[in-house]
Order: C-alpha cells, then sequence, then structure tokens
C-alpha cells in the first residue's frame, strides 16, 4: 500500500471496486436458431420504449447462488423488469420480462436484445416476444460487447449493493435489497451518460419535452 493509500484508508475512506470472481451464467447452443442482431453494439435509443436489453446475474449467499435478471430501457437506462431466482431457468428471464410488459405496456416498434443465453432463446421466451410484437435480437458475437450497457449495469448492480452489503444469507435477503436498489438507482442515482440526473427525471424530461418543448431547456 502506498502514501496516498494509507492516507485514504485512514480517512476511511475506499473505492467500489468493479468486478470479482467470474461465475457462467450465459449458456449458448450454437446448434439452436436465433434471432439476427439489430444493435451491432449501438446502444442507443431516441425516445422510451425503443431498446430493451436484457440480461442475467448472480449472487453468492450463505443457501448458494441466486440469480437477478434484469430488463433495461436504453434511453434512459431505467431498469423497467427485475426478478431473483435460485434457478437459472428460462423462467427467470420470463417473470422479469413479464414485469417489464406490465409496467411500460410498450408499443409496436420495441427491439429487446440480449446476449445467446438458452433462457433467452427459449421457446416461451420468443414466443412472448412475438406475442406482444417486440422484435427479437441477439448478439453475434458472443461476448460481453454485445450486450454491454445491461453488463454494465449488472456491474454496477454488483459494485453498489452486492459487494458492500454482502456477505448474503440467502435469496430473500437478496431480493429485498435489490428491490431497494432498484427504486434507488431509478429514482436517486446520478447517471454520466444522462448529464447527472436520474434515470426517472431523464424519461420525465423526454415526456414534458413532447408536451411543451419550450418548457424543457438543454434536454438532448
Amino acid at each position: 500500500m502506498g502514501d496516498h493509500d494509507g492516507v485514504k484508508s485512514a480517512m476511511g475512506l475506499r473505492g467500489v471496486i468493479r468486478g470479482r470472481a467470474f461465475k457462467v451464467t450465459t449458456v449458448s447452443n450454437d446448434s439452436q436458431p436465433r434471432p439476427l442482431d439489430l444493435v451491432s453494439r449501438q446502444f442507443r435509443a431516441e425516445r422510451p420504449n425503443q431498446l430493451w436489453v436484457a440480461d442475467i446475474t448472480y449472487v453468492a449467499t450463505w443457501s448458494g447462488f441466486v440469480y437477478v435478471a434484469f430488463v433495461i430501457d436504453v434511453f434512459a437506462r431505467r431498469i423497467v423488469g427485475w426478478r431473483v431466482s435460485s434457478s437459472l431457468g428460462s423462467e427467470l428471464a420470463l417473470d422479469a420480462l413479464e414485469q417489464a410488459l406490465w409496467a411500460r405496456k410498450p408499443a409496436e416498434g420495441l427491439v429487446h436484445h440480449s446476449d445467446r443465453g438458452v433462457q433467452y432463446l427459449s421457446i416461451r421466451y420468443t414466443e412472448r416476444l412475438a406475442a406482444a410484437r417486440i422484435a427479437a435480437s441477439v448478439g453475434s458475437k458472443g461476448d460481453s460487447y454485445d450486450n454491454a450497457l445491461a453488463e454494465s449495469v449488472n456491474s454496477l448492480f454488483k459494485a453498489e449493493l452486492i459487494y458492500r452489503r454482502g456477505p448474503w444469507k440467502n435469496r430473500e435477503a437478496v431480493e429485498l435489497a435489490t428491490l431497494e436498489w432498484v427504486d434507488w438507482f431509478n429514482n436517486r442515482r446520478l447517471l454520466g451518460p444522462l448529464g447527472f440526473v436520474p434515470p426517472a427525471e431523464y424519461e420525465a424530461a423526454y415526456h414534458q419535452q413532447e408536451v411543451n418543448p419550450a418548457m424543457v431547456v438543454g434536454f438532448k
């Protein structure tokens, strides 16, 4: 430890470290038909409900691993669906999607992007997207850059909540803490790409601009 690190330790300060031990949550089946990549690593949206990204991460608890699925609206980086489960099955991803659909009620024209995990390529998941008139998109390269925005939210989730408040006893503890973190992330966390405002505020400014453009200054 250098002198600078020693000063920070004496002050009781420490940085948040993003990234620790790795566990595979994406199991792909290359022989299984999959949608085209409609995003090509361009994670940009001009309005809400234009592009969603979805991913699954994991949390180690005293009772074993639990898994957390997120659905994120790219426009404001807002988490619109999430679920926690002890099983890494298709139901986890589907439940998060159902929550997002219920909360957002998207119109036709939405693209849903994910990695090549079997949870997102399952028949039930793809049929649900089709029933909601959502275009499915799957990363073509098979690495983290293909779903980089979702990966970044996972990384923040781990750094800001899981690593800071662990160890975790069980799924119920993770679920309650995730509920609190998602509310904070959406409504109070300041995000640099949004001009250091929370996702909900950024989204509200967009809707206000649509109603009365003259009342919103500096919105992009």
